[in-house]
């Protein structure tokens, strides 16, 4: 799979499988640790996840200006051992004012890694092989997670602090191991200067890109669909074994494993990229569709019509990741992959946020006209992403942009559509 890529591409998935599998240790666990071993209440560690949420939104897109300007490396290994700091400080948690700084400084570590890493694909992965790279990567972080939660079962099942504890100090140790495969034997990307580059948030002033930040934010909301709203669906409104959940989430995993690279061709230009967003928008609502079928059958057709909806739900979740890599990459002006990665990540944070509240309120709750209004809300914001590409062409122009080739076809069915092609190169 990786044989064909740079070699300081391959170092980063080997970087990424080790970080993830961190990840996925503690993503198993963290919850219970806060309230078995540091003694928080669920309602506290809420509200601390709620400010880190807010923390990491605010300051995505100026990191991700950070990350420029330092070198997405030096930016990347920085954040990194700021994580490494935050994880390991989360074992000395008593309090909760104390957990609510520790989880602030790990929202900006986390916002700040995200954008430098985005930034650090662009530059060492030719310019038709970046939504490769992510989807590759994408793959090496589903299998990361999947091994670190594995690994979870054993800290559960013993259930002490000190192994809680040895946990934390294992995952803090991955960041460190992976900024060092990043610090050592990858080539550097060059920073840019603010004298040279694109003025400090310009992302922010990028209007039609934040409307495709916005859109693509709406199509997220699939993570909680997945994570949230189908299992709480199938355990309280369907009649389904609920064992089903546990096959439903596997088959979502492995799908994206097997699928996600070939899914990924074609949108590493605007125009593939943009009818991918397209048709995420309808295979999600597709999928809410057959959801809402489940309402009022039984037995071997329920669980029958669960299946087809997680397999056209991961279809749509494959496009709609493919499509946000592939337009968050080409809408960068060059010198600005740091701050467009870190202002792209914005609209995933916060359907994050907001996706549990309007699912479970909505589709759980209304039942079958829930999931249907769901499926419009996902219809809707598929529908508009091309126009948001297209519009971002004459913002660009209309704001002195130069370099910009037009391409037909952006909408698909015989409407002409024109956008930037590559403008990182």
């Amino acid at each position: 799979m990786t044989a064909s890529l740079p070699p300081a591409v391959r170092r980063l998935v080997f970087a990424t499988l080790v970080n993830t599998l961190g990840n996925g240790l503690y993503f198993a666990i963290g919850a219970l640790y806060l309230t078995r071993a540091a003694g928080l209440s669920v309602g506290q560690v809420g509200v601390g996840l709620t400010v880190a949420g807010l923390v990491g939104l605010v300051t995505s897109t100026p990191l991700g200006t950070v990350a420029d300007r330092l070198g997405p490396n030096r930016a990347y290994v920085g954040f990194l051992i700021l994580q490494a700091i935050t994880m390991t400080a989360l074992t000395q948690v008593r309090s909760f004012p104390v957990y609510v700084v520790i989880a602030a400084v790990t929202a900006v570590a986390d916002s700040g890694q995200r954008g430098a890493k985005g930034a650090l694909i662009a530059g060492v992965s030719p310019a038709d092989q970046r939504v490769r790279t992510r989807a590759i990567l994408r793959v090496a972080t589903n299998v990361g997670m999947a091994v670190g939660m594995g690994v979870a079962g054993i800290v559960l099942a013993v259930d002490r602090r000190e192994v809680y504890v040895i946990a934390l100090l294992a995952n803090a140790a991955t960041y460190l191991v992976t900024a060092g495969l990043v610090r050592f034997g990858m080539p550097e990307v060059e920073r840019v200067t603010a004298a040279t580059g694109p003025s400090a948030l310009a992302a922010l002033r990028d209007w039609p890109f934040l409307a495709f930040v916005a859109l693509d934010g709406v199509l997220s909301m699939h993570a909680a669909m997945a994570q949230v709203a189908i299992p709480l669906w199938v355990a309280t409104a369907t009649d389904a074994p609920r064992w089903l959940i546990a096959v439903l989430m596997v088959l979502n995993s492995v799908a994206v494993v097997l699928l996600q690279i070939r899914v990924a061709r074609g949108t590493e230009h605007l125009a593939g990229a943009a009818r991918a967003g397209r048709r995420a928008g309808l295979l999600l609502a597709v999928a809410c569709a057959v959801l809402a079928l489940t309402d009022v059958t039984s037995g071997a057709v329920t669980i029958g019509l669960l299946v087809v909806a997680a397999l056209v739900h991961v279809i749509g979740e494959m496009l709609q990741s493919a499509g946000g890599w592939g337009i968050s990459f080409e809408l960068a002006p060059p010198g600005a992959q740091g701050q467009y990665q870190g202002a792209y990540a914005m609209g995933r944070q916060v359907g994050d946020m907001v996706a549990p509240l309007i699912l479970t309120t909505i589709a759980v709750g209304w039942g079958w006209p829930g999931w249907l209004l769901t499926a419009l809300i996902f219809l809707t914001a598929g529908t508009f992403i091309p126009l948001a590409v297209r519009r971002h062409r004459a913002w660009a122009l209309d704001s002195g942009g130069e370099g910009l080739e037009e391409v037909a076809e952006v909408a698909g069915g015989g409407e002409a559509g024109a956008v930037g092609a590559d403008r990182t190169r």
